[in-house]
C-alpha cells in the first residue's frame, strides 16, 4: 500500500490532496489521466504506509482557500489490482464476489468457456495451460496479488513461476487440506501437521506443488502464499461423502423417494464442511498481505459434525426421512476403486482444523454459515430451476447394487455365525 499526495495548480489557486490510499504502481499515470479538469498535476509523491488488510473506497478532499470540496477518487488509484485465474468455480466465484464488494480492482483470466460477464471485474481471455497465449494476455499488466484456483501439478506452478516472477507482489496457490498426513496421528490439524498422503495422487501432486513453490521462494524470492481449503461447498453442491458432484440433485431425489443412502464407516467420524462465502473471507483477507508471504493457511469452518449429522441435515432440508446404510470405507473402495483417494485419503478420516493462524493474520475472519443453514440455501437454489434437478441414474444403480450386496453379505454372515 502507498500514500498518495498530489498538488494541483489552477491559475492563482492551489489545491492539495493528501490522503492515505492503497494504490498500484500505475498511480502516477492514473492521477494525471483522471484528475478533474482543469487541474494539472504539479507534483506527485508516493511513499509507503502501513499495510491494510483490504482497501476501502475513499474520497479525497480538495482544499481551496480553507473550504473543502469532495470528488470521487478513481478506483484504480486506491484499489489493489488482483488477478484470479479461474474465478467462476465453487470456491473462486464466492471470492470473486467478495473481492469486488471490497473494492478490489479484479481481473479474471479464463478460457471464456463459462459465463464471464462478471459485473465489476475485467476479463482476460486465455488458456492458462498455453503459456505464450497467457503471456500475451498479461502484457502490460502487473498485479498486487495473483490467485490460481486451477493449478494442480508441479508443471502448473512451474509455468506460473515463469509467468508471474516480477509481475506480482504475491502469488496465492490454492492447495488442499487433503495434503495433511494420512493416516492421521492426531485428530487436530494445524498448518504444521506433516504433509503426506499415499492414498490420493491429487493430494501428492498438491504437495509437490507446495514444495516447488517453497524452493522458488527460498532460491529466487518468489512471493507465494499457500491456501488449503477442505471440503467447501456453495449453492450448486450437496457435499456428501458418497454422492454425485456433477448432478447433486441425485442424492436429494433419492432421499425424497425413500431410498437408502450410503454413509461410510459407522457415521461417527468427524468432518468439517465450509461454505464458500466463509472461505472467501479468509482468502480475500490474505490478498496483498505482505506478512503472509512464504506461509501456508487452511481456511475452514470451526463447526465439526459427524457424517451422520451431515446426512441428517441434508435429509431435513429435503423434507425427507434419512434411511442410512453404514458401510465400511474399505468395502466401498473394494467395490469402487476410484473412491480410494477421496474416501480413504480424505473423508473417512476424522479431522478437526485449528484456524488460529488464519484468524491471527486476518483478524476479521470468522465462519458464520452453519451447515444446516448453508445446505438449505443449496436446496433452495436447486429447487428453483428444474434444469438443476438432473438425476444420475448410473450412480443410483451402482449404489443400489453395493447396498444389496452388503446387506446380503451381512445376512449370510449372521446366519453362518448363528449356526456355527
Amino acid at each position: 500500500m502507498l500514500r498518495l499526495q498530489a498538488r494541483f495548480r489552477a491559475s492563482a489557486r492551489t489545491r492539495v490532496i493528501s490522503t492515505a490510499l492503497p494504490v498500484s504502481a500505475e498511480s502516477e499515470r492514473l492521477v494525471r489521466k483522471n484528475l478533474p479538469a482543469p487541474f494539472a498535476v504539479r507534483a506527485i509523491y508516493l511513499k509507503h504506509v502501513r499495510h491494510l488488510s483490504y482497501p476501502t473506497p475513499l474520497t479525497s478532499c480538495a482544499i481551496i482557500r480553507g473550504q473543502a470540496e469532495r470528488f470521487p477518487v478513481p478506483k484504480e488509484l486506491y484499489a489493489m489490482k488482483v488477478l484470479f485465474i479461474g474465478g467462476t468455480g465453487i470456491i473462486s466465484a464466492a471470492c470473486t464476489r467478495l473481492a469486488i464488494e471490497r473494492g478490489i480492482d479484479l481481473y479474471l483470466l479464463n478460457r471464456g468457456s463459462r459465463e464471464t460477464g462478471v459485473p465489476g471485474a475485467h476479463h482476460l481471455q486465455a488458456d492458462i495451460k498455453n503459456q505464450a497465449e497467457t503471456a500475451r494476455a498479461l502484457s502490460g499488466h502487473t498485479f498486487d496479488a495473483v490467485v490460481n484456483f486451477i493449478a494442480f501439478t508441479p508443471e502448473d506452478v512451474e509455468r506460473d513461476i515463469a509467468l508471474f516472477q516480477n509481475r506480482t507482489r504475491q502469488y496465492l496457490f490454492i492447495s488442499s487440506a487433503s495434503v495433511y498426513q494420512k493416516p492421521s496421528t492426531h485428530y487436530l490439524i494445524t498448518e504444521s501437521t506433516p504433509l503426506a498422503n499415499p492414498l490420493w495422487k491429487y493430494s501428492r501432486d498438491k504437495i509437490a506443488c507446495e514444495e516447488r513453490l517453497m524452493r522458488a521462494y527460498r532460491e529466487e524470492g518468489f512471493p507465494f502464499t499457500t491456501v488449503r481449503p477442505s471440503l467447501t461447498y456453495g449453492e450448486t453442491i450437496i457435499p456428501l461423502a458418497v454422492g454425485t458432484w456433477n448432478r447433486p440433485w441425485t442424492i436429494v431425489d433419492r432421499m425424497r423417494r425413500g431410498g437408502k443412502v450410503i454413509i461410510p464407516g459407522d457415521g461417527s467420524s468427524l468432518w468439517t464442511i465450509t461454505h464458500n462465502t466463509d472461505f472467501a473471507k479468509g482468502l480475500v483477507g490474505l490478498l496483498g498481505h505482505q506478512q503472509a508471504i512464504g506461509h501456508a493457511f487452511h481456511i475452514t469452518s470451526d463447526e465439526v459434525l459427524t457424517w451422520d449429522q451431515i446426512y441428517q441435515a441434508v435429509a431435513d432440508a429435503a423434507g425427507a426421512e434419512l434411511r442410512p446404510v453404514h458401510i465400511a470405507s474399505d468395502f466401498l473402495v473394494a467395490c469402487f476403486p476410484e473412491m480410494e483417494g477421496g474416501l480413504l485419503g480424505d473423508k473417512s478420516v476424522s479431522v478437526v482444523f485449528d484456524n488460529t493462524k488464519i484468524k491471527r493474520f486476518v483478524p476479521d475472519f470468522v465462519a458464520t454459515v452453519p451447515f444446516a443453514q448453508g445446505i438449505r440455501r443449496s436446496l433452495a437454489y436447486l429447487k428453483s430451476d428444474p434444469a438443476r434437478q438432473q438425476v444420475d441414474e448410473d450412480s443410483n444403480r451402482r449404489w443400489d447394487a453395493v447396498i444389496e450386496a452388503y446387506e446380503a453379505g451381512r445376512e449370510q454372515a449372521v446366519q453362518r455365525l448363528r449356526t456355527a
